[in-house]
């Protein structure tokens, strides 16, 4: 049978869905087949990204989604609603009144897959390996606060920060946190290829053709002591060369489980569809997109032509053409459902006009049309990615402001080019690290943001962003979150475009659904079960 749950917007992060009957429960064997994880995300070890796996390194939803599984961290983002909770740490919390000092006890008995005891100089390691690598994806500025890590004795890590940072305990749960064994990891170089080795409820056997990872088993580590129950004994994620392929495997059984890669047709398609055995979950979603700016290259460098184009983009066409009502449109990089959010984009520009943009680019001396090439990724946000892209070319250049062309690129390309700075406008996702405002504005405008981008704001980088920081109360940060999405509004260094629901599709015997992914859309299979078949 089919049906579709549907779940009200959490005011931060995701609040606990409840599903009945036997797609969304939390019973279910821990023994059976393993249970099949379909994607159309690729993994690839290039020239330019030889360790896609390494925690120093991985930086998007896809490398997430395996070392999640593999490598464990000090805290973990709770199912639903809340602050992070302790996992590899017996309990972890500020010290002092200023929020400038966090310490954390590691659980007893802690080990490695391979059964080596994991310690506190282990931790230190890991963070202070990612924080000296500084490799070019930009996740070590997660880590940006620490000032020096501390042990005492085997089982006690101290973070010393720079300044207050009340969303610190968050930044522990994220990969780039994650204990790795010193043994298999060398301080001062990334590791090359798809082997992860860790302490968290997996392991990890990846099955590489040429240089792609086509599918990883995750296999249940007997050493694993943390505070996640695992559900079932093996899992696998297997990967797809397109939604076609993929939503194929799905139908013949060859998959049991979807939350990355279908069409928004093929969403509709297993929703709509009745007396199936296919079931579909609906979560809230932070997923944004957005249009990214080299604000150096010549063609974009005036404010006035990114300005135009957020005068002129109509986001709730875009919605309605490509994604229907699996997304909505969005003014801001802060998704609506996140505390602090503030509609900035929509209070400067208003609805899109054509007067107003050419008012704009005449004003600042640019000569119409202006020609510009808007590149996007091929591979890794969706088959309908050049669709969006197709809309909004037709409306910049119906307005006849714009001479636009688009150009697509596979991802493992599209990343490298885009971090060199070889495209003036590009199209991105974000999948939050984890769920505060926070993290969909410092992540693009603090030092060493992980676009690359030459856009730089003082008063943002050095007043707003820390003021915010000092908040433990984030309805209390508000204010200096608004400020900082005005300025992004006003400067326009990025242009969001609009924010997705996430979707989980899968087998009725599969268990567990309702929390198969967390606040940040990435995978939690340990939540996975198998039952019985409606």
């Amino acid at each position: 049978m089919n049906r579709k749950t549907l779940v009200l917007p959490a005011v931060i992060g995701l609040i606990a869905p409840v599903l009945a009957a036997c797609g969304g429960s939390d019973s279910g064997s821990s023994g059976g087949d393993a249970i099949v994880v379909g994607t159309t995300d690729s993994f690839t070890a290039t020239k330019d990204a030889p360790a896609p796996l390494d925690p120093a390194y991985a930086y998007d939803v896809g490398t997430w989604n395996v070392l999640r599984q593999t490598v464990q961290t000090l805290m973990v983002q709770p199912k639903g609603e809340g602050a992070p909770v302790p996992e590899a740490a017996e309990s972890c919390g500020f010290t002092d009144s200023g929020n400038e000092r966090y310490a954390c006890k590691l659980r007893s008995d802690l080990k490695f897959s391979n059964g080596n005891a994991v310690t506190a100089a282990d931790v230190k390691y890991s963070i202070d390996r990612a924080r000296a690598i500084k490799s070019d994806s930009g996740v070590f500025a997660l880590l940006s606060t620490i000032d020096t890590v501390e042990t005492q004795g085997d089982d006690q890590v101290i973070f010393h920060l720079k300044t207050a940072d009340a969303t610190f305990p968050f930044k522990l749960s994220t990969p780039v946190a994650g204990i790795i064994n010193p043994d298999d990891y060398q301080k001062d170089k990334l590791r090359d290829g798809f082997d992860v080795d860790g302490s968290g409820p997996y392991t990890l056997k990846a099955e590489v053709q040429g240089d792609k990872m086509v599918k990883a088993v995750f296999t249940k580590n007997p050493n694993y002591k943390g505070s996640l129950k695992v559900n079932n004994d093996k899992a696998e994620m297997v990967s797809y060369d397109d939604s076609d392929a993929l939503g194929a495997a799905l139908d013949k059984g060859d998959v049991d489980i979807v939350s990355r890669g279908l069409t928004p047709a093929q969403v509709k398609k297993y929703t709509n569809s009745a007396g199936g055995n296919i079931d579909v979950v609906e979560l809230p979603g932070l997923e944004i997109r957005y249009l990214g700016f080299n604000t150096d290259a010549p063609g974009v460098k005036d404010k006035a032509v990114r300005e135009a184009m957020a005068q002129l983009i109509n986001r709730s066409e875009i919605v309605s053409k490509v994604y229907g009502s699996q997304a909505e449109s969005l003014y801001s990089l802060v998704p609506a459902t996140v505390t602090g959010h503030s509609n900035s984009f929509f209070n400067k520009y208003g609805d899109p006009s054509v007067a107003k943009a050419a008012s704009l680019l005449s004003k600042a001396g640019i000569s119409t049309p202006v020609s510009l090439t808007l590149n996007y990724t091929t591979d890794h946000y969706g088959a309908v990615t050049k669709q969006e892209f197709e809309v909004i070319q037709k409306q910049l250049n119906n307005s006849g402001l714009f001479k636009i062309d688009i150009k697509g690129t596979p991802w493992e390309s599209y990343v490298p080019a885009e971090r060199k700075g070889k495209y003036d406008v590009y199209g991105m996702g974000w999948f939050p690290d984890f769920p505060d405002a926070d993290n969909f504005l410092a992540p693009f405008l603090d030092k060493d943001n992980f676009l690359k981008s030459p856009y730089s704001n003082s008063e943002v980088i050095n007043e707003l962003i820390p003021e915010s920081r000092r908040q433990a109360d984030r309805q209390t940060a508000a204010s200096s979150l608004t400020d900082i999405q005005d300025v992004v509004a006003r400067d326009v260094p990025v242009l969001p475009l609009w924010q997705g629901k996430q979707y989980v599709v899968a087998r009725d015997d599969v268990t567990g659904t309702a929390y198969a992914l967390n606040s940040s859309s990435t995978l939690q299979l340990w939540e996975l079960g198998r039952g019985a078949s409606s």
